[in-house]
């Protein structure tokens, strides 16, 4: 079943595919002067795949206003199908991370067969203890697992280990948990306390992981905290990780550092420990975590791969990252944009690739630092796209994503299916 019209994406692809084979042809034969398969690398740009969040298929906001667009998603059903609508287009996007309880629904069942019938599943669920829903009973106006009340922790700890049970009903293997726990006066909190508070609940969390799961802990440095927050660094995160077990490990969100934060090195010392869990794609200018991935850093995101792609290249032992994206998009249609960023993050992985692995530990072992410096550059300043281009064309997806995504009116086609309700919930977050 496909949200897409093939004949719409065949027709586009025609009128693309020539001039593709041309670049390609082009590139393999620059490649190949290096030593280097192009139709290795392309076969891995086929097996590359990224989860798109289920909150980023409609439109976002800001603390001051959110402007929703036509025929955005109602619903986790419809979200599902736009969510397909990405896969059909990039081809690299077959799994969808989902937050609770924006998306419980009665019958998951029901749920996981419909997004099966396009060819999509559920990967790490992500659980919401950083406001309260409607009538619920106490509140985390002063946090959740380390709130002073211990009714409010044992709300948030119960809410948790519900979304372990919809993650099972849904095959997903892990639960990502990101709290908004924190301060905003000095002396508003004993930092300490805060902590064991903090720990003590995820431990009941943590007990309650099936054998085959994962538990991510999600670091931010500030908000809606803005003195202190109770994981505010990787630090943080690893130090809480480590107390947990080994089925709990850090998650990494590359807008949640302070700005020019050396992210790389982060994922190099948590490969190290055997604690990096994943990824939460996207780009940062200040210290916000909604940019479009690649939109502004596209070399620091090159970087972080150069670092996933050596620990595959050295068989790094329980090196098996979640890669998800987490944007919000404002003035943009999110289709386009979640489209757009999953082929930025599949294209750092492709660069990576291209690194010569045996010279560069050559260069570093010699402290050659321009000559180690001039192989990452080497490879990031390749342009890849027709490798990108030409795994989509064989996956049956878009050569060109956006044209043939405008050419299908796809938004405009849902605008009188989808008429906007004021009182939906879940689409898009603030």
């Amino acid at each position: 079943m496909r949200r897409i019209d093939s004949a719409v994406v065949h027709e586009q692809n025609e009128q693309e595919f020539k001039f593709l084979q041309t670049d390609f042809n082009a590139l393999g034969e620059k490649l190949s002067r290096d030593g280097i398969d192009i139709e290795a690398i392309t076969k891995a740009a086929e097996a590359f795949q990224i989860a798109v969040p289920s909150w980023g298929t409609g439109t976002g906001g800001t603390r001051f206003a959110r402007f929703p667009g036509q025929g955005e998603p109602r619903n986790i059903f419809e979200k599902v199908e736009d969510c397909a609508v990405i896969n059909e287009l990039s081809g690299c996007t077959d799994s969808i991370s989902p937050h609770f309880p924006w998306d419980k629904v009665d019958d998951f069942s029901e749920l996981k067969q419909h997004a099966a019938a396009f060819g999509l599943k559920w990967v790490s669920v992500n659980s919401n203890t950083f406001q309260d829903q409607p009538g619920q009973a106490v509140s985390y106006k002063y946090g959740s697992l380390s709130n002073t009340e211990k009714a409010s922790r044992d709300l948030a700890i119960q809410h948790n280990l519900d979304c372990i049970s919809y993650g099972q009903q849904l095959g997903a293997k892990s639960l990502t948990v990101w709290v908004g726990d924190g301060s905003n006066h000095p002396g508003q909190q004993h930092f300490q306390r805060a902590f064991e508070r903090y720990l003590a609940s995820a431990e009941q969390i943590y007990k309650g992981l099936p054998a085959d799961w994962e538990m991510h802990l999600e670091h931010k440095m500030f908000e809606p905290a803005f003195y202190s927050t109770v994981i505010q660094d990787w630090g943080s995160s690893i130090l809480a990780a480590m107390h947990l077990g080994p089925k709990c490990k850090s998650l990494v969100d590359l807008g949640h550092h302070a700005p020019n934060t050396n992210i790389e090195m982060i994922v190099a010392r948590l490969i190290q420990f055997k604690k990096l869990g994943g990824f939460h794609f996207n780009d940062s200018k200040y210290g916000d975590d909604d940019l479009d991935s690649g939109s502004l850093q596209p070399y620091q995101q090159f970087l972080i791969f150069n670092e996933l792609v050596d620990a595959e290249h050295r068989k790094e032992a329980e090196f098996n990252p979640a890669y998800m994206l987490d944007q919000s998009h404002n003035v943009t249609d999110p289709i386009e944009s979640l489209v757009t960023s999953a082929i930025e993050v599949q294209r750092s992985y492709i660069k990576a690739l291209l690194v010569n692995r045996d010279a560069l530990y050559g260069y570093q072992e010699a402290n050659d630092a321009i000559m180690a410096s001039g192989e990452l550059k080497r490879a990031f300043n390749f342009d890849v796209a027709p490798i990108l281009a030409m795994a989509r064309y064989r996956k049956g997806a878009a050569i060109n994503p956006l044209k043939t995504y405008r050419a299908a009116k796809y938004r405009q086609s849902m605008a009188p299916v989808r008429p906007r309700d004021p009182k939906a919930t879940g689409s898009g977050i603030i």
